[in-house]
């Protein structure tokens, strides 16, 4: 049975980190937030501190809020890097830059510790049942031993190609998601102000083209005016920033996704940073001066 080091335990963390125990995994814990920590143990994990858990642990997986926070748990001096062991591997499920991820796949191979990036997609609904799209970066071979750990956290498992493949192909996925909500969003606000039944409006055009799976996940959510984070615009805000320096370093423009990144920030500063990302719709609304609700205004 491998033994499952899980570092990060927030609103994806804790429950990916719970499915790894329900599959019958040795799973140990660590997050800042001890609360959380208790939580995962009345599940049946163990709380661990950073250098017990590299040293022990066959596995490590991190989920993080960024870049900055996955290089600080894995390469300080009490860090897992310097307290690990050969043959070990990292799994970094965070959404960090193709860079970063490159950075610490290089570094690892100086302590013969295997890395993989492996970032999810499908927000906390799927973290929880178990079911998340995981995109992977990294060599086959470490794929292969870690993809029953894998397959503990989600349905569709991909190696997409080498180190930085896996955050790269999140990225895109990113701009993706994020642009779908803006333009759900726009729609929305367009048949709010036109005093159209918003609900009525849905179920006609959600069977045709138009039709996604972000629609179906966010209508519902926004008619009910519920902006609780399954993924904030805190997160996806930092992900597009990622996206947009990836992109100016491969010089690719990328026009929506920069005019949706200011959207971003002009959200951050109305004080609604911490919203789900469906919580776009809010700035549509205010320069618009009509709110998106069920039934006609």
């Amino acid at each position: 049975m491998k033994k499952i080091g899980f570092i990060g335990l927030g609103i994806m963390g804790n429950p990916m980190a719970k499915n790894l125990i329900n599959a019958g995994f040795d799973v140990s814990v660590f997050d800042l937030n001890e609360s959380s920590v208790n939580k995962l143990v009345e599940a049946g994990a163990k709380a661990s501190d950073l250098i017990s858990m590299a040293k022990e642990a066959d596995v490590i997986i991190t989920m993080l809020p960024a870049g900055k926070h996955v290089h600080d748990v894995l390469e300080k001096e009490d860090g897992i890097f310097n307290n690990g062991h050969a043959g070990q591997i990292v799994i970094d499920m965070s959404s960090i830059g193709p860079t970063d991820a490159k950075n610490i796949a290089e570094n690892a191979k100086k302590f013969g510790i295997e890395t993989l990036d492996a970032p999810v997609s499908g927000g906390e609904p799927k973290a929880i049942d178990g079911t998340l799209s995981i995109m992977v970066g990294g060599d086959q071979s470490t794929f292969d031993k870690a993809t029953d750990v894998l397959k503990g956290m989600g349905d569709d498992v991909v190696l997409v190609g080498g180190h930085g493949s896996g955050v790269t192909a999140k990225l895109a996925n990113q701009i993706i998601v994020n642009l779908n909500i803006a333009a759900v969003s726009e729609a929305l606000v367009l048949a709010a102000k036109a005093d159209i039944d918003i609900e009525k409006m849905y179920h006609a055009i959600r069977g045709g083209l138009a039709g996604s799976t972000v629609m179906d996940a966010k209508i519902p959510l926004i008619l009910d005016r519920n902006f609780k984070p399954g993924g904030t615009i805190a997160i996806n805000m930092k992900d597009l920033t990622n996206v947009l320096q990836t992109a100016h370093d491969l010089d690719v423009p990328l026009p929506m996704s920069s005019q949706l990144l200011e959207i971003f920030h002009s959200l951050k500063a109305d004080g609604k940073v911490m919203n789900d990302h469906g919580g776009i719709v809010q700035y549509y609304e205010k320069i618009a001066n009509v709110e998106v609700k069920r039934g006609k205004k």
